[in-house]
């Protein structure tokens, strides 16, 4: 009896120190289309060639999907993508059709594709499965009895070659080195003539980059790549200065997590997250565009200064909200 009410005191002591596990960081919540469907046309191709995978979602009608460029290596490599959606009175069907190509042999599993989802109680995710796709060579199945065959790379072979191009390299390296430390000593103790020009207005160096970059006609010359990332980086710039933030070192997701915290009237949320995601799949996903649609997104820039500038007020009503002064 006496070890009873020994175990059941041990009891009562060591009870409140048990709570509860601190809650984890918030997270995204998730949100389930009410039907979807994969398809892929064709389902067995040969390595390198490309194939439409089409993903059809059907959600309600205050629904948006945004699919979210995929990350990360992977044996496949998205070329295009391409989004349809038709409303019905209740409920919507958006359609992606994603044009990829994979560059591994056998059956292989397409990556999961990310959805950003946004709903009237907020910004939601959803995640699609990947489908099973079977890759197979472009040789003929007779090809070892043919003597076609394919051969695995073979290791780089060292071959001792005499030059004395190194060295020389190297000695015009030291030299290059000590000129430009001479260089930069006499520029830093040169007699300096500061005078600095007021800073010009937001709105005018944002709408004048914009007017450099449509004018140097990248787009014209197959520089899409490089005029999606001009682009890209002017827009976060202005975001980031306009609304007080840092936007050029966010990721997509972050950029859109800030903004939606701030104040922001006029903001073209959905054209904004239309044209992030064209933009990472054209800078990262190497897909292809042309140049109607980078004029297209050029002239979204000048729509979203012109929505979302707010000029500051004159000098004059600035003093005045001051109040008089006393002499």
């Amino acid at each position: 009896m006496t070890r009873l009410f020994l175990v059941l005191a041990l009891l009562l002591v060591t009870a409140p120190v048990a709570r509860a596990a601190p809650a984890g960081a918030p997270t995204v919540e998730a949100v389930e289309p009410s039907g979807m469907s994969l398809k892929l046309e064709p389902e067995e191709v040969r390595i390198g060639e490309p194939f439409t995978y089409t993903v059809t979602l059907t959600h309600p009608r205050d629904h948006r999907y945004e699919l979210v460029a995929p990350q990360g290596d992977s044996p496949f490599e998205v070329l295009g993508q391409m989004r349809e959606r038709q409303d019905g009175s209740a409920s919507a069907t958006t359609t992606f059709s994603l044009k990829m190509s994979a560059f591994e042999l056998g059956s292989q599993k397409l990556p999961d594709l990310s959805f950003e989802v946004a709903t009237p109680e907020g910004p939601r995710t959803f995640a699609a499965p990947g489908k099973m796709i079977q890759v197979t060579a472009t040789l003929p199945p007779d090809a070892n009895q043919q003597g076609s065959n394919l051969f695995d790379f073979k290791p780089p072979t060292e071959v001792p070659i005499r030059s004395w191009t190194l060295l020389f390299v190297l000695a015009g390296l030291v030299a290059a080195g000590l000129l430009g430390w001479a260089l930069v000593r006499w520029w830093r103790n040169r007699p300096k003539r500061v005078t600095q020009a007021p800073p010009q207005p937001l709105d005018v160096r944002v709408r004048r980059s914009l007017d450099l970059l449509r004018g140097e006609g990248l787009p014209e010359r197959g520089q899409v790549k490089e005029f999606y990332f001009r682009l890209s980086e002017i827009l976060r710039g202005y975001l980031g200065e306009r609304y007080g933030f840092e936007a050029l070192e966010c990721t997509s997701s972050e950029l859109m997590a800030s903004l939606r915290r701030k104040s922001t009237p006029g903001l073209p949320e959905d054209a904004l997250m239309r044209f992030i995601s064209e933009s990472d799949l054209v800078k990262y996903a190497r897909a292809e565009a042309t140049p109607d649609t980078c004029r297209g997104a050029l002239a979204f820039g000048y729509e979203l200064l012109d929505k979302t500038y707010v000029p500051p007020p004159p000098p004059s009503q600035t003093a005045d909200a001051a109040g008089p002064r006393v002499q």
